[in-house]
């Protein structure tokens, strides 16, 4: 069967600038939203040259989008991953050798010193452990406590390992969404510097690189709220990770004096005027994109904000006379 191939570039003035990248497939190979969706899970799209597997990938000016699909074929989605939730964790995808969590902010990644016993390796490990012998819940990377969002396990330790290695050569994507302190003058940088440790455990910037390990962090602002009379200045930003060190984001923004809200370890001074309720740090892992092991498919998962985060800046968006009735 012939295949098409149907191409756009968009201009200034598309009216696909800032839509999602689903709308222009559809304009393009038309056909219903369920047809569209199962474009992109064949891998009949591409993006600027790329394979595109997210619908939703807001698009820009200059991009291409390109899809190659077969005439009078209907693409049908593949089936999603049920999602499971647990006591302080939501499975978003499982197979046989990988599994993908949602972490809730409250729970440690792995024991500490105080071997704590009900932590998120555990709980995920009981989920798993009924699939054999050599088989569980093996780390990759962690989140601190306080910060919510996006891991990957493995569930033998040779599939642990395999994605690690793509995370050791920093191919992983790995967003953040942080609320932090003041007003970000730049709307987009980089921090790097070598990250040591103190003796009490925490981590500082030196330019000793026998010291420190090289830690690189990438960030856009998405919007400044400006001071009012109710609260200081705060900023939201997205942050992309190169390397993933502990605590990396958040010393290397407090270092710049812009702290994330909640943190009670680096420079907590400055936010302590910000009516910031929670216990937990305003840092969510919200988006995690690796090569699965076997397979060689890309993977990329999203997590929406949490609720507090979200509750927070709608907050300080109302006037003064709104959150006085609230």
């Amino acid at each position: 069967m012939p295949f098409l191939i149907r191409e756009l570039q968009l201009e200034a003035d598309s009216p696909f600038i800032d839509a999602r990248a689903d709308r222009c497939v559809q304009e393009l190979a038309g056909g219903s939203r369920s047809h569209v969706t199962g474009l992109f899970d064949h891998d009949c799209v591409m993006l600027n040259g790329a394979l595109e597997i997210d619908p939703g990938r807001k698009l820009a000016a200059g991009d291409q989008v390109r899809v190659r699909f077969e005439e009078n074929r209907r693409y049908s989605p593949k089936r999603r991953p049920q999602v499971t939730r647990h006591r302080g964790f939501t499975i978003v995808y499982e197979d046989r050798e990988i599994i993908i969590v949602d972490k809730s902010a409250d729970l440690l990644t792995v024991p500490t010193d105080g071997r704590e016993p009900h932590t998120l390796i555990y709980r995920v490990n009981e989920h798993i452990r009924h699939e054999g012998r050599g088989r569980g819940a093996f780390l990759v990377h962690r989140l601190d406590r306080g910060v919510s969002g996006l891991l990957v396990f493995g569930k033998t330790k040779e599939m642990a390992d395999a994605v690690q290695s793509q995370f050791s050569q920093r191919k992983p994507e790995r967003q953040y969404d942080a609320i932090v302190t003041g007003h970000v003058v730049k709307q987009q940088g980089e921090f790097r510097t070598y990250l040591a440790t103190s003796k009490n455990l925490n981590r500082f910037s030196t330019e000793d690189e026998e010291d420190g390990e090289l830690a690189v962090t990438h960030y856009q602002v998405v919007r400044n709220y400006p001071r009012t009379a109710q609260s200081p200045a705060v900023t939201h930003v997205t942050v992309q990770l190169e390397t993933g060190r502990r605590n990396q984001i958040r010393v290397h923004f407090a270092e710049e004096g812009h702290p994330v809200l909640g943190d009670s370890r680096y420079r907590s001074h400055l936010w302590k005027e910000i009516p910031w309720p929670h216990k937990r740090l305003a840092l969510h892992a919200s988006t995690l994109a690796f090569v699965h092991p076997t397979s060689c498919e890309m993977l990329r998962f999203n997590s929406p904000l949490p609720k507090e985060i979200t509750a927070f800046l709608r907050y300080i968006q109302q006037t003064p006379e709104k959150r006085r009735e609230g």
